[in-house]
């Protein structure tokens, strides 16, 4: 049996497995990871599988077509997205006019969110996996191979000629080391060279350690749809294996970047993965998404295991966005942990969200001082994308602030993030135009530019980083002209 797992093609260096699909500004593009891990999963069932990333690969639809002419796939495991969801279903279609009898599935966030919604949008796309979908597709295969009843596989959707049928949930997957390594599939798969991350050493390996995040962030996409609030782990032990393997098979990566929603959540187990990079002797520098509230002792271990930086979801400096957002956190603590981080040596991305519930023109300026009081090795400043399935996109939908429910309209012609949160006292264009403002301010200051030319000089490392994300971002700070579709 054949099986293809498709990123499909969209746009050129379209990040679909991105918490907000789209093409970056700082040219970062995202691995397929999540494929990636079902790749895997079937592989190691024993079936024939081929992993094609088309926006890494520059494939259009024409190539990609042809591939499945000739290679004739019995399965084909599509992947998706809110704003490429109508692209990615026609692709779905066109597979299924070439080849009838090959079954096509789609998986993704915004299928798991609507799959009724999504299968209206298609007369031959036969079935959507919801939420975690690695070790559906693997029973899926089986069922088909063996001409079986795909009613029996728990945590599909699918066409029937009396409408649609919903089998259950499927629970969670609990012992995460049955999956094989990201890293592996991507070696047999992948060209690493064709990802990039801004905030990373290039090349770099993306890798999961755990699923899941505990906490209840509005906005955030995957506990909401795909990985649930439960932090799941695989065993530190799993992990450090697979900085081994990195190491060995991958000579020319000069960063792991840890891909969990909040890695540094388990402060404990945090510090024991430390231990035991320490303790093997790694080398290699690492990079992971951290909440603000670690304390130096902890800070310090992680740097000692070659722990480079850490991406923090600041998102506001005002409480009460905070709270209404549902972040769990303090802005006495983002100031602690800034100053911990500093004194340890661990670089931070920080990244800052608006348009959220309570967000006032007054908050807005909070945010941007504590952004330039806190002084992050790098910030983000981008508005509220809200998708199908989180509690930020019913707020939206329900308050009449989306301006377009035409999920084609959720991104500029160009392809980067379109703001469609617009409510009568704070417009999308004026959310838009403050991140504008904001990343000049923050950038062109003269005491961070001194900072980032002193760091350059100081780290020659860092220096490949910096100007390969300046190289495409500057085109964009310095753009002031509006258009039509005011990009964010």
């Amino acid at each position: 049996m054949k099986i293809l797992i498709l990123n499909p093609p969209f746009l050129p260096k379209f990040s679909r497995s991105s918490r907000s699909p789209a093409i970056s500004k700082s040219g970062t593009l995202y691995y397929p990871i999540w494929l990636a891990y079902t790749t895997g999963v079937l592989e190691k069932a024993g079936y024939d599988v081929t992993l094609i990333d088309s926006p890494a690969r520059n494939w259009e639809t024409k190539e990609l077509l042809e591939w499945v002419k000739e290679n004739k796939p019995d399965l084909v495991v599509i992947d998706t997205s809110t704003p490429s969801i109508v692209n990615d279903i026609g692709i779905g279609d066109e597979i299924k006019n070439i080849l009838p009898n090959t079954f096509v599935i789609m998986v993704g966030t915004h299928v798991s969110a609507l799959p009724e919604a999504s299968l209206d949008l298609s007369k031959k796309v036969d079935a959507i996996a919801r939420h975690e979908y690695d070790y559906t597709i693997r029973d899926l295969a089986y069922i088909l191979k063996n001409k079986g009843d795909i009613s029996t596989v728990e945590g599909i959707t699918y066409r029937t000629t009396e409408g649609y049928k919903a089998t259950p949930d499927r629970p969670f997957i609990e012992n995460l080391d049955e999956i094989p390594f990201a890293s592996e599939v991507y070696k047999k798969h992948l060209n690493i060279e064709d990802y990039f991350y801004s905030i990373t050493q290039h090349p770099e390996i993306t890798i999961i350690t755990g699923r899941g995040c505990p906490f209840h962030c509005v906005y955030c996409v995957l506990p909401q749809t795909m990985n649930g609030h439960r932090y799941r782990y695989r065993s530190v032990k799993n992990v450090a294996d697979e900085f081994e393997y990195i190491e060995k098979e991958f000579p020319q990566v000069k960063e792991i970047f840890i891909e969990d929603d909040t890695l540094t959540v388990n402060k404990k187990r945090m510090c024991e993965l430390a231990e035991e990079l320490i303790r093997r002797g790694t080398k290699i520098q690492w990079t992971a998404n951290s909440r603000g509230d670690l304390d130096y002792e902890t800070l310090k271990i992680m740097k000692k295991s070659n722990c480079r930086l850490l991406c923090v979801g600041f998102e506001s400096g005002a409480q009460s966005v905070l709270d209404a957002m549902k972040k769990s956190i303090k802005v006495e603590q983002f100031i602690t942990f800034s100053k911990a981080a500093k004194k340890a040596g661990v670089l931070i991305h920080g990244c800052f969200l608006v348009g959220n519930p309570g967000e006032t023109k007054e908050t807005l300026k909070i945010t941007l001082e504590l952004a330039k009081k806190l002084n992050p090795d790098t910030a983000q400043f981008y508005p509220v994308m809200v998708y199908p399935g989180t509690e930020a996109y019913n707020w939206a939908r329900d308050n009449g602030y989306l301006i377009t429910e035409n999920y084609t309209e959720w991104l500029t012609d160009e392809g980067l993030h379109y703001c469609v949160v617009s409510r009568p006292d704070l417009t999308n264009t004026e959310l838009v135009d403050f991140c504008d403002a904001a990343r000049r301010e923050f950038y062109l200051r003269p005491s961070y530019i001194l900072f980032k030319f002193n760091q350059m000089l100081r780290h020659p490392n860092e220096l490949k980083r910096t100007l390969k994300s300046f190289k495409t971002f500057s085109r964009h700070l310095f753009r002031n002209a509006r258009t039509d579709k005011k990009e964010c």
